[in-house]
């Protein structure tokens, strides 16, 4: 997922890879704890992310990664 800018928020990111279909399911996949950031456990929707960081997403299908680009 290229990103425009030098960081993009959490919250966003996961809208924009398709990991989340709205800011209210990002939250609620950061408050239940189904998210990772390079391997930690966040629970930060504003979280600042950068180009090379690794997100894991446990959904119902499974785990999804995605890779800021």
């Amino acid at each position: 997922m290229p990103i425009r800018d030098d960081m993009i928020r959490l919250g966003q990111f996961l809208k924009l890879a398709g990991l989340a279909e709205s800011g209210a399911d990002a939250r609620a996949l950061l408050e239940d704890g189904g998210v990772r950031v390079n391997g930690e456990p966040e629970q930060r929707r504003g979280r600042q992310l950068v180009r090379g960081d690794e997100i894991e997403v446990s959904l119902p299908g499974g785990v999804e990664r995605a890779v800021v680009a």
